[in-house]
């Protein structure tokens, strides 16, 4: 290899994953992971940890977290491994480090399966085995059941597969109490019921993209209208949902009167989905929903810590 090429990839920052001194970028790397969808993993994560009942040292909770986050990561990795063909033919994806030749498919599937099992094990050895066995079952369910099981052969892939992105605050929960409570349920309940309208809404105005990777999302089966449906009446189950935390006394005002405004906002953006024949409501509430599922949960820490600071 050149010096001119070495200096390059010294620029870069990159590292050599096999014989042949093949470098892969940390970029490259690091998208393989998924950093957006890894960052409000990690953010209902915490949540899910700092709202559990009794303590966990600070060092522990880190290291739970970080075990969470390459958990999910991984699972990415492998995702993206998987779907390397359709990725090539969908423009949201095309560009993704596999399809775009950047790095090796096998060389993705190692990452990930190494990340995986490393993940793993430092939860179950450093913190329990019941959030270890969590943090599995999660990268299980969203490798097996959702990537390679469900997603390209019916259109309630997005509807069971979302569970997946549901556990990360019942596996934030368990890392201080190790079991599985009421409070940690409602909190992946929550998720679960919003992940269809989120990913519907994205998939009415991205129906080309996913008819041509051959992907039997609800539009590309059930058609448009039916989309919308699907999306009110989901809205309609996720709003009372997060109206629980307050119902059990998990949280006070402060996240009760967030939930209400937020979700008549949900409400009346999936209304005008229904309602529209257009892609502008859809185009409105796909950001939406992600700003909504954050601040429900910032709501959540907030309502639970602002005695704290008086």
């Amino acid at each position: 290899m050149s010096e001119a090429t070495l200096t390059k990839y010294e620029k870069e920052g990159s590292v050599s994953l096999d014989s042949e001194n093949t470098f892969v970028s940390l970029r490259d790397l690091l998208e393989l992971l998924k950093p957006r969808v890894m960052s409000l993993v990690i953010f209902t994560a915490v949540v899910g940890l700092l709202l559990a009942p009794g303590d966990i040292h600070p060092i522990l909770a880190v290291v739970s977290i970080i075990c969470i986050a390459v958990g999910a990561g991984a699972s990415g990795a492998i995702n993206m491994w998987y779907d390397r063909d359709i990725d090539a033919v969908m423009s949201r994806t095309k560009s993704r480090p596999i399809p775009a030749g950047r790095v090796a498919p096998e060389v993705a599937l190692g990452f990930g399966i190494s990340l995986s099992i490393g993940s793993v094990v430092l939860m179950g050895l450093a913190v329990n085995w019941i959030a270890a066995a969590l943090l599995a079952f999660t990268i299980f369910f969203y490798v097996v059941v959702y990537t390679i099981g469900l997603k390209r052969r019916t259109p309630q892939n997005i509807v069971i597969g979302g569970a997946a992105g549901a556990f990360p605050p019942m596996i934030g929960w368990s890392a201080v109490t190790g079991d599985i409570s009421l409070p940690s349920i409602i909190l992946f309940a929550i998720i679960f019921l919003w992940t269809p309208p989120h990913f519907w809404a994205l998939a009415l105005y991205r129906r080309g993209d996913y008819d041509r990777a051959g992907i039997p999302m609800l539009p590309v089966v059930s058609g448009e209208a039916i989309t919308r449906r699907h999306i009110f009446l989901y809205s309609l189950a996720l709003v009372p949902m997060t109206f629980l935390p307050n119902l059990i006394g998990l949280t006070g005002l402060i996240y009760g009167v967030g939930a209400v405004i937020l979700g008549l906002i949900f409400l009346l953006l999936s209304f005008n989905t229904l309602r529209e024949k257009g892609m502008k409501s859809a185009r409105r509430l796909f950001p939406f929903s992600i700003l909504y599922l954050f601040l429900i949960f910032a709501f959540l820490l907030v309502d639970n810590a602002w005695p704290i600071y008086l």
